[in-house]
C-alpha cells in the first residue's frame, strides 16, 4: 500500500486520509506551495477549495466561490473536478465525517474525478482515486493477518461546541481478514510435518536397533568361538597344544618323502621321513630306526634296514606306507659323498653337537677330534658326514639317528627358500635321483622345508619302536597319528619266530648287534637281559621240538655253529633262546 498516489496527475501528490467501509484507502490531493487554501473563521469563505456542490459542479465554501486547479492549470475546475473541504481544513487536514460545507450541512468526503465529468459517488458508495482498482470482490482475504486501523479523529473547531467523538465498531476496518480454513491448513501442515518427523525418528531408531543387534551378535559369535576354541571343541583346536594337531589330523594336508643316507664306507643306512604339513605350516623330520618291523610283498617279516638293501626304494616305500599309514611321494637316496657336497654348497652348517667325533682318517689314536662337542659348532661337509654317521661304542642306533636329524635340519636352515635356487643346488650335486623324484620336485619340496626351518617351524621326532621292531603303544598318537596323520599297523605278533637274546659276552654292544641281525633276518627280537658272568661259548635252545629247525636257522643267522643248538629252557615270551658267549663276533 502506498502513502502517496501520483499516477498521472501532474506533480500534485496525494496522501491517505482514511478507509471506507470496505477497507479501501481514501486519498486527497496535497496542497501545493503558493496555493494554500485561505480559511476565514466563521465565514466559511475559502479561496479555491470549497465544499463540493453535486448540483452545480462548482466548489462551494461557506457562502464563497472557489477557484479550482485542474490538470490544464487554467485556474478553473473541470466539471466534477472540484474538491471541497470543510471549514476544518485549516485545523489539521484530517477527514471528518461530520464536517460541513455550509453551516449545518454535512459534506461527504470527495475524491477528484480528473476532469472526466463523472459525478462523485453518492452516499453509500465507495470513493476511490482515479486509475485505482475498484472495490475487490467480496471474499476472504488471502493473507490471514488482521491489522485494525482506526479512523483519525478530526481536530475540534475552536468556535463550535461539538460532542466528543464516539467511535463505533463500523468505524474500524481490517486490512485483511482471516480465511475460514486457515487454521485447518495450519493444523494439517503441522500434522503432516509431525508425522514425517515421527517416521524419520522411527527409521533412525530402527537402524540403531539393527546396528546394535549386529554388534551384539558379532560379540556373541566371537566369544562363543573363543570358548569353543579354548575348550578344544573346534577342528584344529585344543586346550593342550600337544593335542592340537590330533583333533584335525585327518583333515590336514601333508607332503612326505623318504630319505636314505647310505654310508659308503661303513655300509650302514639311516632313514628319515621329511614331512611338510601345509595345513599347519609345520615341517618335521621323522627318524626311523633300522629295526622297524615291516612286511614285504609276499608277507614275509623283515626290517627297515633289510628292506632298503633288498627290496629297493619302491618296495620300501610301499612297506612303510603299510605300517605307518602314510602316502610317501618319493625316495631320495643320499650317499655320504653327496651329503658332503650339499653341505659345502650351502656354505657349512651350525649344529649343537652332543659328543666329540674322531677323525676317521686319523692315522693314530689320540689325535684331536674332527668335531668338538658344544653349541653352534660350524661343520664343513666332511665334519657333517662324520657327525651324522657316528655311533659310539655301546650306543644304540637311535643316538646316531638323532645326529643325522641335526645335520638334516642344519642343511635346511642354510638352503635357499626360493624353489628355483634350491633346484639349482640339487642339480649341482649331479646326483642320479630315484625315478619317483625329479630335480624340480625335490628342489621345490626342500625349499618349502627350508622356509619352515628358518622360521622356527621345524622339529625332529624319533619314531618309538619296541625291541621286537614293532611300534610301541605311544607311537600311534605321538608320531604316527599327530605328525604323519596315519595309523600304525605293525605286523601281527607270531608271524615271525620270536628269539630271546641274553648277553654273556661282557660287551654291551653284542645285544644291539644281534638284535639288528635277527630283525634283518625276519625274526622277532626279545630282550633277555645281561648275564651276571661272562660265558665263553654261545648256546641256542628250544623248548618245543617243532622249533628245532627254527633254532638251527637262528644259529646260522647269528654266525654261530649249529652244534650249539639243543633242547632246553627258553626266556619268557620267546620260542628260541640264545645266550651269546665270547665266541660271538660282535664286529662280524
Amino acid at each position: 500500500m502506498n502513502d502517496r498516489y501520483d499516477a498521472g496527475y501532474g506533480d500534485a501528490p496525494y496522501e491517505l486520509v482514511g478507509y471506507d467501509e470496505f477497507g479501501q484507502p481514501v486519498y486527497r490531493q496535497v496542497p501545493q506551495p503558493g496555493h494554500s487554501p485561505q480559511h476565514t473563521p466563521h465565514t466559511g469563505q475559502q479561496d479555491g477549495y470549497g465544499a463540493y456542490d453535486p448540483y452545480g459542479g462548482q466548489a462551494q465554501g461557506h457562502g464563497g466561490q472557489g477557484q479550482g486547479y485542474g490538470p490544464d492549470h487554467g485556474g478553473q475546475y473541470d466539471q466534477g473536478y472540484a474538491q471541497g473541504y470543510g471549514q476544518d481544513y485549516g485545523q489539521g487536514y484530517g477527514y471528518d465525517p461530520y464536517a460541513t460545507g455550509t453551516a449545518g450541512q454535512q459534506a461527504p468526503p470527495v475524491v477528484p474525478s480528473h476532469g472526466t465529468g463523472q459525478q462523485p459517488p453518492a452516499a453509500g458508495q465507495t470513493a476511490y482515486i482515479p486509475q485505482q482498482a475498484g472495490p475487490p470482490e467480496v471474499g476472504p482475504p488471502e493473507v490471514p493477518v488482521p491489522v485494525p486501523v482506526p479512523v483519525p479523529e478530526p481536530a475540534p473547531e475552536p468556535d463550535e461546541q461539538r460532542d466528543a467523538p464516539d467511535y463505533r465498531t463500523e468505524q474500524f476496518a481490517f486490512v485483511e481478514e482471516q480465511p475460514e480454513n486457515s487454521e485447518d491448513v495450519i493444523d494439517w501442515l503441522k500434522f503432516t510435518e509431525n508425522r514425517t518427523e515421527r517416521r524419520e525418528e522411527a527409521k533412525r531408531r530402527a537402524r540403531g536397533r539393527i546396528v546394535a543387534l549386529g554388534v551384539v551378535l558379532a560379540l556373541v559369535a566371537v566369544g562363543g568361538a573363543g570358548y569353543l576354541w579354548s575348550a578344544g571343541k573346534l577342528p584344529g583346536s585344543s586346550p593342550d597344544p600337544k593335542q592340537g594337531a590330533t583333533t584335525a589330523a585327518g583333515a590336514q594336508k601333508r607332503d612326505v618323502i623318504v630319505v636314505h643316507l647310505h654310508n659308503t664306507k661303513g655300509g650302514d643306512t639311516s632313514t628319515a621321513l621329511l614331512v611338510d604339513n601345509t595345513t599347519t605350516e609345520q615341517g618335521t623330520t621323522v627318524l626311523l630306526p633300522n629295526s622297524l618291523a615291516l612286511t614285504d610283498d609276499d608277507g614275509t617279516a623283515t626290517t627297515l634296514s633289510k628292506s632298503v638293501d633288498d627290496d629297493g626304494s619302491s618296495g620300501t616305500r610301499d612297506e612303510l606306507d603299510t605300517v605307518l599309514g602314510t602316502d610317501i611321494e618319493g625316495t631320495w637316496r643320499l650317499d655320504t659323498p653327496y651329503l658332503n657336497n650339499l653341505v659345502e654348497l650351502v656354505g657349512n652348517i651350525e649344529v649343537d653337537t652332543d659328543t666329540d667325533v674322531p677323525d676317521p682318517d686319523a692315522k693314530k689314536k689320540g689325535e684331536a677330534p674332527l668335531v668338538n662337542e658344544g653349541e653352534d659348532q660350524t661343520l664343513s661337509g666332511k665334519m657333517a658326514v662324520a657327525y651324522a654317521t657316528y655311533r659310539a661304542a655301546g650306543e644304540s642306533q637311535n643316538a646316531q639317528l638323532q645326529r643325522f636329524g641335526q645335520v638334516v635340519q642344519g642343511v635346511l636352515r642354510k638352503l635357499s627358500s626360493d624353489p628355483q635356487a634350491a633346484t639349482t643346488t640339487v642339480q649341482t650335486l649331479a646326483q642320479i635321483l630315484d625315478p619317483s623324484l625329479t630335480d624340480g620336485d625335490l628342489g621345490t619340496f626342500l625349499a618349502k622345508l627350508a622356509d619352515r626351518a628358518k622360521g622356527g617351524d621345524y622339529k625332529t621326532a624319533l619314531l618309538p619302536v619296541q625291541t621286537d621292531g614293532r611300534l610301541s603303544a605311544g607311537a600311534g598318537d605321538s608320531v604316527v597319528k599327530d605328525v604323519l596323520g596315519g595309523t600304525a599297523r605293525s605286523p601281527e605278533k607270531g608271524a615271525a619266530v620270536e628269539v630271546g637274546i641274553r648277553n654273556a659276552t661282557a660287551d654291551e654292544d653284542a645285544t644291539e648287534k644281534a638284535r639288528v641281525v635277527l630283525l634283518n633276518g625276519g625274526y622277532t627280537f626279545v630282550d633277555g637281559g645281561t648275564a651276571d658272568a661272562a660265558q665263553a661259548v654261545s648256546e641256542i635252545t628250544y623248548a618245543d621240538a617243532a622249533r628245532k629247525q627254527d633254532a638251527v636257522e637262528v644259529a646260522k643267522t647269528l654266525g654261530l655253529p649249529t652244534s650249539a643248538v639243543k633242547k632246553g629252557e627258553v626266556v619268557s615270551n620267546a620260542e628260541v633262546s640264545v645266550v651269546l658267549g665270547q665266541d660271538y663276533e660282535v664286529g662280524g
